[in-house]
């Protein structure tokens, strides 16, 4: 019998139980029991989990011990929760059953063999240039096999492709300002591990990249979460709440700030300079580093005009920008990088040495390659690929879905798609019975923020969008997968 992880105290799982609304009334004990099995389901409450004693977590939401009591039998029996004897209990997965849905995992079939994935918003290899890229690269890796192989800062020839891209950008940049690494995480993971102490605070948008929070909330950071505002209403663009964003970084002073300015992930707001230069001078006046993800930022393929990076605005040098060749060339090469001054660059590839001698050298030649000789090229074979896919699933929920509301985005990845009084958690996992992978809307926020919400991914082709729409009607959710009402 395994361990369990982690300790649930009574304070927040009251407050994750408070974050699973329904409709559907029932027995207290019934109600208690479905929202603590949604909340393993989705993941929002871990496998392993220890959950508080019967009378401290009574205590916590003012019911009885016999209702919590009976809660967690009914949890037992279905295989929701394990206890020991003078132990206490622990959220488990009933036998047979598979972690939450998310990318590592792959889509159930249907009845006809297929699979469609809008979990991951990741395009394919852009063909034929990642092949000719990767031709080249091999070229020239035997000039690179004589040495060690250990770069970590990166091979100065991709160090110069991504600096000279900055620049082209409006943003003038040279190598030593460059570290390449092993992904866009890679470098998150860096600049954290130098700039924070665990228990810091952390600006983030709400809603935000679900890996990101993640990964800062594991590494103990204190999130303070700051909303997007929708001032045209749920069918325009959202952008920053500059007043808000004021207001934390005065009262918090967190020691960082993690934004998405281009094409944000999940809601697709693209912010302008304006509301950029406000939020670098609140920044400067708190003493708060921003951490700018640009990994988003050449998918601009619905718009002719593009702000400057926010490091161009940046007079105090205060601002890390994180990039990465992931969205506009392939994941698979896993190259990402971080601009910055030359000092935190050098200090950064230093840390590294102790857990990353370096990116490989074969997918660091073949992104330099794309990027110094493909890059327009690529640049509209993904756009197209974009742009066709987004107007052709908008078309799809407007004709099946169309009291589903969404902003269409002028560039990005993404929509981001309000589900009215449906689960997102609970379409997800609806829908991975109909083969079809969705990422719920509360994976982008803190504590089960944006529950009524789905991200959808522009990586379906055009003639596939009907379908995903469709099976996505069909997992409208009904009976046990309906989170239950708030206690």
């Amino acid at each position: 019998m395994a361990e369990w992880q982690s300790t649930v105290t009574p304070t927040a799982l009251a407050r994750l139980l408070g974050t699973t609304p329904t409709t559907t009334p029932r027995p207290a004990y019934q109600r208690l029991a479905t929202q603590i099995r949604t909340l393993v389901s989705q993941g929002r409450l871990p496998v392993g989990a220890r959950l508080p004693a019967e009378r401290e977590l009574a205590l916590a939401l003012a019911l009885s011990r016999t209702t919590v009591a009976t809660a967690y039998e009914t949890l037992r029996a279905d295989g929701y929760l394990r206890s020991r004897r003078g132990s206490g209990s622990w959220t488990a997965l009933p036998e047979g059953s598979r972690p939450p849905s998310d990318a590592l995992h792959p889509v159930p079939p249907d009845e006809s063999g297929r699979t469609l994935d809008l979990g991951v918003a990741a395009l394919p290899a852009p063909q034929p240039y990642l092949g000719q890229a990767a031709s080249r690269a091999l070229e020239q890796l035997p000039a690179y096999a004589a040495g060690h192989g250990h770069f970590p800062t990166g091979v100065p020839v991709l160090r110069e492709a991504v600096a000279r891209r900055f620049t082209e950008r409006g943003l003038p940049t040279t190598p030593d300002q460059i570290l390449i690494t092993t992904g866009a995480m890679g470098a998150l993971h860096l600049a954290r591990q130098a700039l924070l102490s665990r228990g810091d605070r952390v600006a983030v948008e709400a809603p935000s990249y679900a890996h990101t929070l993640q990964s800062l909330q594991q590494d103990g950071a204190r999130l303070v979460p700051v909303p997007h505002t929708w001032p045209g209403g749920p069918t325009e663009q959202p952008c920053w709440d500059t007043a808000e964003w004021q207001r934390v970084l005065r009262g918090a002073a967190p020691r960082a700030a993690f934004v998405i300015p281009d094409f944000h992930n999940p809601t697709g707001a693209l912010v302008d300079e304006e509301q950029r230069r406000a939020l670098l001078a609140a920044a400067r006046t708190a003493g708060t580093t921003v951490i700018v993800d640009e990994t988003l930022a050449e998918l601009d393929w619905d718009t002719d005009t593009m702000p400057r990076p926010t490091a161009a605005l940046d007079r105090a040098a205060q601002v890390v920008t994180i990039g990465s060749a992931g969205k506009i060339l392939w994941g698979g090469l896993r190259i990402g990088w971080l601009r910055a001054q030359p000092s935190l660059i050098r200090r950064l590839a230093n840390d590294r040495a102790f857990t990353d001698l370096g990116t490989p050298v074969l997918d660091q030649l073949i992104a330099a390659e794309l990027l110094t000789e493909h890059l327009p090229a690529v640049r509209a074979h993904q756009h197209h690929r974009l742009r066709s896919s987004a107007y052709a699933l908008a078309a799809a929920l407007r004709a099946q879905l169309p009291d589903w509301q969404f902003a269409f985005p002028a560039g990005g990845l993404c929509l981001w798609l309000s589900t009215g009084p449906h689960s997102g958690s609970a379409l997800a996992k609806a829908g991975d019975r109909q083969g079809l992978r969705l990422a719920a809307g509360a994976r982008f926020g803190i504590d089960g923020a944006f529950e009524h919400h789905l991200r959808l991914p522009l990586t379906v082709t055009p003639a596939d969008a009907p379908t995903a729409i469709a099976r996505l009607a069909a997992a409208g959710p009904t009976g046990e997968d309906t989170p239950p009402p708030a206690l």
